[in-house]
């Protein structure tokens, strides 16, 4: 088959997958709230049932991903074991149990000629998701747009296709067992990437948003080539400060959880700021707790002076997701620098202030603008389960529509019902 053909097949392939997926979006936004629970509690029955399969299938996957040379970090994200497996598991369930946001009046007022306007959630549509690694996200994304009307096309990288198929197979059962079409979850059964190309071109205009999960390059391509709605999901450089007035116990635990607790994940941290007040009493307890846990340091002058065994920092450090066990270090000046700095090197994902100081911190959370701003918390728990989502299918860093955890809540737009006794409009 010559390459031209090929494509062809592939191009007719996703046409299918857009219009079985609309067809099926049609059905969701007027399933009722049981059935889309118990499709979804069947999901994490089977996946349950299943789970030798689906390691067995994230095995060849991680073989595979250490020949081509993935790194540390990405393999630690396409692993699943018994525990991650059964995270996957609670976190369908949880989204099961999770309010219905379809038909949800949103308000509701009276005009004075006696209309009643509402506004009312409705699902999206058709949502593709576009992601590398992570085989959880299959699970997530599908019962995420299930329990908001929505279908889903899910295109997995290469790296993660035989994890993701054996839960995509699971998923499909459950739906299948509800009562629901199969097509409401569809994954892409090729990684050729005119697959990839076809969806940001919109499926002939079956596909109403797009979601990227994955690096840089990824989301680049997607939010320069699309032609349908992106969620955003930016890279994740994300800053921990530590003010003067800082508990140091806390100060240490909560940097050592934001780095060292899974670095190949969004929300961890990549930057620490310090007070440059707290030098002389914070700076070398944080970095020799890290550094023992085998955690790089990479610091600016200062940091060098205290502790040598630092690596020195160039200005990309203050701009890198490493998404490993390095990270680069500042003294700031207080938390005006610690704004400063943010404001010029985030990208808009997550940060975190240590101190006691309720004004400081009230200074922090007010006048920084990324989607998620924690005091005295770790970064780690940027995160639709801990945010009380059940799961997310990203974390949006945009401004537009959807920030922060995408959940079902953001999965869905709204229109308007209005409700007249005969009222017409005056000339």
């Amino acid at each position: 088959m010559t390459t031209a053909e090929k494509n062809t097949t592939v191009v007719e392939v996703m046409a299918d997958i857009g219009n079985a997926a609309s067809i099926a979006a049609g059905k969701l936004a007027i399933a009722d709230t049981a059935t889309k629970q118990k499709a979804i509690r069947l999901a994490a029955k089977y996946l349950s049932d299943n789970a030798a399969e689906v390691l067995t299938a994230n095995q060849l996957d991680m073989e595979e991903g250490r020949k081509s040379g993935l790194s540390s970090a990405m393999l630690d994200r396409l692993r699943l074991d018994e525990d991650r497996i059964g995270g996957i598991v609670s976190a369908l369930e949880a989204i099961a149990d999770l309010q219905d946001p379809v038909g949800e009046v949103i308000s509701s007022w009276d005009r004075p000629n006696g209309l009643n306007i509402s506004r009312v959630r409705t699902p999206l549509g058709v949502i593709g998701v576009i992601f590398e690694s992570r085989p959880n996200v299959t699970a997530d994304a599908g019962a995420l747009c299930l329990m908001a009307g929505n279908a889903v096309i899910l295109r997995g990288g290469s790296d993660s296709f035989h994890s993701s198929s054996a839960i995509h197979q699971c998923m499909i059962k459950g739906l299948i067992d509800a009562g629901l079409p199969a097509s409401a979850i569809q994954i892409v059964p090729t990684t050729d990437r005119t697959a990839v190309g076809e969806m940001l071109k919109g499926l002939n205009g079956n596909l109403d948003v797009l979601v990227p999960r994955g690096g840089k390059g990824l989301v680049h391509r997607v939010q320069t080539e699309s032609r349908v709605p992106v969620f955003a999901h930016l890279e994740g450089i994300c800053h921990v400060y530590v003010d003067r007035s800082a508990d140091l116990e806390m100060a240490k635990s909560i940097v050592h959880n934001a780095k060292l607790r899974r670095t190949g994940i969004c929300g961890a941290a990549e930057t620490l700021l310090i007070d440059a007040a707290a030098v002389a009493t914070h700076l070398l307890p944080l970095v020799n707790d890290l550094s023992a846990a085998g955690c790089e340091i990479r610091g600016d002058q200062t940091v060098l002076k205290h502790f040598p065994a630092a690596v020195g920092a160039d200005a990309e450090d203050w701009s890198t997701e490493y998404l490993d066990a390095i990270i680069s270090v500042r003294i700031v000046d207080g938390v005006s620098g610690a704004i400063e700095h943010i404001a010029q090197y985030s990208s808009g994902h997550t940060e975190s202030i240590v101190a006691q100081d309720s004004a400081v911190a009230e200074r922090f959370l007010k006048e920084l603008d990324s989607a998620i701003l924690l005091h005295n918390a770790s970064t780690q728990f940027a995160d639709g389960g801990e945010f009380g989502m059940g799961a997310e299918i990203g974390i949006a860093t945009g401004k537009m529509h959807a920030r922060g955890p995408v959940g079902v809540e953001q999965l869905t737009s709204f229109k308007y019902q209005v409700r007249g006794t005969g009222q017409t409009r005056p000339k």
